[in-house]
């Protein structure tokens, strides 16, 4: 509940606020399951809201949606809230807007590859010195060739194109190796399976939509539904080192800020912390160190303060502890050490008061006007003015009406021409090319076929023709030589002719000869005769 400059979260022997000047000093709210850490980080998140401050929750098991909707207006938490010193507390509900990674019930969150980068990246696929390397080629390629790593199909089809050109890359860029893109690809598949192939793409989640007021002034509260997330724990992960990574980034120095920019809420935190590379959780300390002077508060919330990191845990100066179970040797020493990291309350004892608290009561110490640790106080957490349960579905409803200009700037996936398309045009062009120079070889080879066809058959043709030429020309010859010997014949047959006419005019002539002889002797004999008889 605000109080000026002031969240009041709870009611001890004194009451603990939690200074707006000094929320961006990070904390942690803890506790066995059922103590009240939602309520708790409910009655935050609403206070930071209704100073103006934007706030992102992850919503992992449903029921944060209720800050939507006024809490429930009943006598017994009229007098609780009275009780602990909040007269003025008024059920209302928050400016809220819905986010959902998976594109479940929610304005869908996306961002790229190229955003999320080789570094981030290979941190949290848990790559190898040589691998990340080989991951860092495939994004220097990728933006010397104009190719937009925008999903996880560009980054495939980019290592593909790495490994079909490795000789040609090594020259400039280093050896690259068939393992390590295969290893790289076996990760990628893990996240896809994921629902990595829903999370990366386009149009790119602008963190500054989160970094809004409404018409009252009062902060919107981004709810990621996580609910489905949980069981992709490596998505759920990258996401939240991104956002923390791109808000760093994004925002300028600020330094000492009357109170924060942004305020994030990390529930089940040590989700985000198990089997997490120590590369990577030295990364999240990195950024929690830092994104402070950028005037941004982080909260993480999770059931013991030992499923935090130490180094991360160390950042986290607001705490609020609820009740711990210690049932085994191990549980008890995680009470101790919960207790220990709270300065002093000579009143009572811290591990013994971890163990009795009820649901609703915490132990806490928030940070003074000094920036120091206050007493740890045994306190009892106000009710936040809020719904404690999840949000109706006419609710839920209203809230999906009032973000529909988001839902229009998000909710359809663009799928632009990137890294995938260029690569596929090129290996179209490429198999285009080949089945041209295929052709085109075909066509030599058929014309070449054709060619030496022709050419047989024009020997076969010559050749036929000289053998029908020797065949005319010998039968002509023997034509030749009959024609002669008929010729031959024939003039022996005329000169036997002529010799027969000629015996036979011989003959004839001897004939009329001889008759003319006959008669002229007649006639002479005939004259002698007749004159004598004269």
């Amino acid at each position: 509940m605000l109080e000026g400059d002031k969240i009041k979260v709870a009611q001890g022997e004194n009451p603990c606020y939690l200074l707006l000047n000094q929320a961006n000093r990070h904390g942690l709210i803890a506790g066995a399951s059922g103590t009240g850490k939602t309520v708790t980080m409910k009655v935050l998140a609403e206070g930071f809201a209704q100073a103006g401050i934007p706030v992102f929750m992850a919503d992992v098991k449903g029921d944060v949606t209720g800050m939507a909707e006024p809490g429930e207006d009943t006598e017994k938490i009229r007098e609780r809230a009275a009780s602990l010193g909040a007269a003025g507390w008024t059920p209302r509900g928050c400016d809220v807007r819905l986010w959902d990674m998976l594109g479940d019930a929610g304005i869908p969150v996306r961002i790229t590859i190229s955003d999320m980068g080789p570094d981030l990246l290979a941190r949290l696929l848990g790559l190898t010195d040589v691998q990340r390397g080989v991951l860092a080629i495939a994004f220097r390629l990728a933006d010397d060739n104009n190719m937009l790593l925008i999903d996880l199909k560009d980054l495939r089809a980019m290592l593909g194109y790495l490994a079909e050109h490795s000789s040609e890359v090594e020259t400039l860029y280093g050896r690259v190796s068939s393992q390590s893109i295969g290893a790289i690809q076996r990760a990628l598949l893990t996240v896809e399976e994921q629902g990595g192939d829903i999370f990366f793409g386009e149009p790119a989640l602008d963190i500054t939509d989160w970094l809004v007021t409404d018409e009252a002034g009062q902060g919107t509260v981004n709810i990621l539904n996580a609910t489905k997330l949980m069981a992709s724990p490596q998505v759920y992960a990258m996401f939240l080192l991104w956002m923390l990574s791109e808000v760093y980034e994004m925002l300028p120095e600020a330094g000492d800020l009357p109170k924060p920019k942004l305020v994030f809420f990390f529930d089940e935190a040590h989700l985000l912390f198990d089997d997490m590379p120590k590369e990577l959780t030295d990364k999240i300390v990195q950024t929690v160190k830092l994104i402070r002077s950028k005037g941004v508060g982080v909260y993480f919330i999770s059931q013991s303060p030992s499923d935090i990191p130490d180094e991360v845990l160390a950042q986290l100066s607001n705490r609020i502890q609820h009740g711990l179970r210690a049932y085994t040797p191990a549980e008890q020493k995680a009470v101790k050490a919960a207790a220990a990291a709270f300065r002093e309350n000579p009143a009572f004892d811290s591990a013994e008061a971890l163990l009795e608290v009820g649901t609703g009561e915490a132990l806490v110490s928030l940070l003074n006007e000094e920036g120091q640790p206050s007493v740890v106080e045994r306190a009892k957490v106000l009710p936040p003015e809020c719904n404690m349960g999840a949000a109706s579905a006419e609710t839920l409803t209203k809230v999906a009406e009032a973000q529909a200009q988001l839902v229009e700037k998000y909710g359809e996936a663009i799928d632009r021409e990137s890294a995938y398309e260029k690569i596929a045009a090129e290996k179209s062009a490429a198999a285009e090319a080949d089945e041209l120079a295929a052709q085109k070889a075909q066509l030599e080879k058929e014309r070449a076929e054709f060619e030496k066809q022709k050419a047989a058959e024009a020997d076969r043709a010559a050749k036929a023709a000289a053998k029908e030429e020797a065949r005319a020309a010998k039968a002509a010859e023997k034509e030749a030589e009959r024609a002669a010997r008929a010729a031959e014949k024939e003039a022996e047959r005329a000169a036997r002719a002529a010799e027969k006419q000629r015996d036979q005019a011989m003959k004839t002539v001897s004939s009329v000869i001889g008759q003319i002889g006959r008669e002229t002797s007649r006639q002479l004999l005939r004259g002698l005769f007749g004159n004598l008889r004269k």
